[in-house]
């Protein structure tokens, strides 16, 4: 059965903020119905940019692996040197997707330190192994199938999971920034202020996105290496597991889910 990836906390610019109103009214709609879809129906329809492409659909080859390299220190170190030779000339020494090669490119590499520790293994080996032509990806990333064996895309893969849990420095090579959680905290409140500021959100909406989405990476921080299906599959366990141990409401979650959409098609999420 093929899945599909909803969710990335770093959503890309997508639609004008002109587009805002008739997105928020289309999602209220959306929240109100009361078929049985659930989160997922609350989303229909919603996204644009990097959330687009999280929501690309995982090819029945790829959907389902599990990375079969443990994450030793013998893996990292051969991922980090595969890593340094072949992409962090665009996505940069720490992952953020500021290397030099990619500052004009259409879209931005990735934050794949950030990103490779909320995408299961088989999204992640997809991506690397087909690269970023076909829609609706539309990027300049190789596809590294030909190139790299499997041993050393899941090589790479641990490298870059064990990089976005700070576990291993960065190697110095092309430059670059190092995912720093209180700065993606700060950027997160700036966003949300902004957010609030242009009308796209009204505050409770926006205090209950921090909330729960303080809540979601706790779990995700406790869910380990190498989490398995697409992030549409492990959101929704992670906001039913987090309604059924009594942290958040399921009107939080609904709107929690509701708010992601909104902020990812005003184009406030970078």
């Amino acid at each position: 059965m093929k899945k599909t990836v909803l969710f990335t906390f770093l959503a890309g610019f997508a639609l004008l903020i002109s587009a805002c109103g008739s997105a928020e009214a289309e999602t209220a709609e959306a929240a109100g119905n009361d078929d049985d879809s659930g989160i997922m129906g609350i989303v229909s329809g919603m996204g644009g940019g990097m959330m687009a492409r999280h929501h690309a659909t995982i090819p029945d080859e790829f959907s389902g692996v599990s990375n079969p390299i443990a994450a030793d220190d013998a893996s990292i170190a051969r991922g980090a040197v595969i890593y340094t030779t072949n992409c962090a000339t665009c996505h940069g020494d720490g992952g953020v997707g500021d290397g030099p090669a990619g500052v004009n490119l259409d879209p931005s590499p990735a934050n794949i330190a950030h990103s490779s520790q909320q995408l299961g293994d088989d999204y992640l080996f997809w991506r690397i192994t087909e690269g970023g032509a076909e829609e609706p990806f539309n990027s300049a990333m190789i596809a590294w199938g030909n190139i790299l064996s499997e041993d050393q895309r899941w090589d790479v893969i641990n490298y870059v999971q064990a990089l976005g849990r700070g576990d291993v420095a960065p190697t110095e090579s092309v430059g670059g920034e190092t995912l720093d959680p209180e700065l993606e905290a700060q950027k997160q409140a700036d966003m949300l202020a902004d957010a609030v500021e242009q009308g796209v959100l009204t505050q409770e909406e926006a205090d209950t996105f921090a909330v729960v989405h303080a809540d979601i990476d706790e779990h995700m921080a406790d869910m380990g290496d190498h989490a398995m299906g697409s992030a549409d599959d492990m959101m929704e366990v992670i906001l039913s597991l987090l309604v059924s141990d009594g942290k958040i409401t399921q009107e939080q979650s609904e709107l929690f889910v509701k708010t992601h959409g909104l902020l990812d098609m005003s184009g406030l999420m970078e």
